[in-house]
């Protein structure tokens, strides 16, 4: 596969398949872009030749920025700041997240703002091609001056130095190096800062969260609708009428997609004259509920989708108007702020979600089996499969206390406001793997209940139902059912559930 980076087309989407696509990848840069990388870089030269002091370039870095370097230290500058900066602990970030921290650097530095070499460039996109993955710790990281420690952790890799995974075993750089033939970076001037000044490991956390969670979105309405219908409760507050009234996009967009999904349900259609006059609002809300939700997504996409084609660093070349400025785009703000926004959106999702297991746990509502399960007393059924949804919906809550509110003052004071987007993205990524465990317990709640129903759901919700049975077989007595929420999970993370359904009819 070839894919040609421009510095302004990538968005979430084209992070998420790099990420995860296992085969080798060609990147291109236009050659318009090598043209002003290099001539970025000759700039560089041309002020170290002429004696100018410039920032990041001939003197300290931080609080250290008044200590002017001597030409002939220059190159040993870079490299000891990307050497100290590897501060990092904890585990290592995921072959995918380091993958996306890659691309969105080398998208980065393609512009020709950062002083950068073609050659740095195109060692990041070979560790890409060949699969390389510099061994990240995910902590460390105050999510201003750029992710200063864990992108030092990658430029120490580009150096020939630190360690790197392949094919999931840990090697010394330099050992990998020499196998594909490939010499590390001599950095020049700038080059060190340029590597680890920006918002890319925040931002890469954000982008592959995005793209999770536009899917899992869709599969909230998707296990709403089959819960809906497991509960025998009322379409009639999804219609559009009602939804046109309040104009925001994701409560049309989630009304939408319910009546497509309950299209044709002959258990709907069975009790349109019943007796029920209003069902809880976990039901009958779910445009109003799911939709908000949706808002968070929207407004998030946004923000991470315009970062990813920033330039973040600092300082910055202007070579044809012949300055260096130095300024903030390193301070991650904007990103943390949305990732803690989308965070309150998914945990309000398995907030919800919770309502509706309980509602089918509860035979005074439901008129289901308590537990959904036959015989009740000697066989548990599903109630602990409950309380595993409630302990996860509690965990997302406490997940949600916004890191974007909290600062530490670092470099004595200099870098006095600081954003914590990394722990902002690392809590989002949690918070999306609950979510999908919740969603699948919904799923295997829903089917279950389906099977004391006589008549059928809706055409699609039916093949849904059958997929899950392929894996997950009626439940007649008590079985270890954690094995069913791993199986249900994996369709999941895997895409069939929604694959299947977007087979059949479009969601939003």
């Amino acid at each position: 596969m070839e894919i040609t980076l421009d510095g302004s087309s990538l968005d979430s989407e084209i992070v998420y398949k790099v990420s995860f696509y296992k085969n080798e990848i060609n990147f291109l840069i236009p050659e318009n872009l090598k043209t002003k990388i290099f001539e970025s870089q000759e700039f560089i030269q041309n002020i170290i030749k002429s004696g100018e002091t410039v920032y990041g370039i001939n003197t300290g870095f931080g609080a250290l920025s008044n200590t002017i370097i001597n030409k002939s230290d220059l190159k040993q500058l870079q490299i000891n700041l990307v050497r100290s900066h590897c501060t990092g602990v904890g585990k290592p970030f995921s072959r995918e997240t380091v993958r996306a921290i890659m691309l969105i650097r080398a998208n980065c530095l393609l512009k020709g703002y950062s002083g950068i070499d073609l050659s740095t460039i195109e060692l990041i996109f070979n560790f890409l091609k060949h699969d390389i993955i510099p061994v990240i710790p995910a902590q460390g990281s105050v999510g201003a001056s750029g992710d200063l420690a864990p992108l030092a952790h990658m430029a120490l890799t580009l150096i020939g130095e630190g360690e790197v995974f392949y094919k999931d075993k840990k090697y010394e750089t330099k050992e990998i190096l020499e196998k594909f033939s490939l010499k590390p970076v001599i950095l020049k001037p700038k080059e060190g800062l340029a590597l680890i000044n920006g918002t890319t490991v925040m931002n890469a956390l954000g982008s592959l969260s995005i793209s999770r969670a536009k899917r899992v979105f869709k599969l909230c309405d998707i296990a709403a609708s089959m819960t809906l219908d497991a509960l025998q409760g009322s379409s009639k507050p999804f219609d559009l009428d009602i939804a046109n009234l309040k104009p925001h996009q994701g409560i049309i967009d989630v009304a939408k997609n319910l009546n497509e999904l309950l299209r044709d349900s002959q258990i709907l259609n069975s009790h349109k004259n019943c007796g029920k006059v209003q069902d809880p609002y976990s039901l009958r809300c779910l445009p109003q509920i799911h939709g908000a939700c949706r808002q968070t997504l929207y407004h998030a996409e946004k923000v991470i989708d315009t970062e990813v084609n920033s330039v973040t660093d600092n300082p910055l070349i202007f070579k044809d108007k012949n300055k260096v400025l130095s300024g903030g785009n390193f301070h991650g703000e904007t990103l943390a702020l949305a990732m803690d926004y989308l965070a309150m959106g998914l945990s309000e999702l398995s907030s919800v979600l919770e309502r509706r297991i309980e509602k089918m746990m509860n035979p005074t509502f439901s008129s289901l089996p308590a537990f959904l399960t036959n015989s009740s007393g000697l066989n548990s059924g599903l109630m602990i499969a409950h309380v595993t949804v409630a302990a996860l919906a509690s965990e997302n809550k406490t997940l949600c206390f916004p890191a974007s509110v909290d600062s530490i003052p670092t470099s004595t004071d200099k870098e006095d406001h600081v954003s914590m987007g990394i722990t902002s993205g690392r809590k989002l990524s949690q918070i999306l793997n609950n979510l999908e465990n919740c969603l699948a317990i919904e799923f295997l709640c829903n089917t279950q209940a389906f099977d004391f129903i006589n008549k059928k759901s809706s055409p699609v919700l039916n093949k849904v139902y059958k997929l899950i049975r392929t894996k997950v077989p009626k439940i007649e007595e008590d079985r270890v059912f954690s094995k069913d929420i791993v199986n249900i999970k994996e369709m999941i993370e895997k895409n069939h559930i929604l694959e299947l359904v977007e087979n059949e009819l479009s969601l939003y």
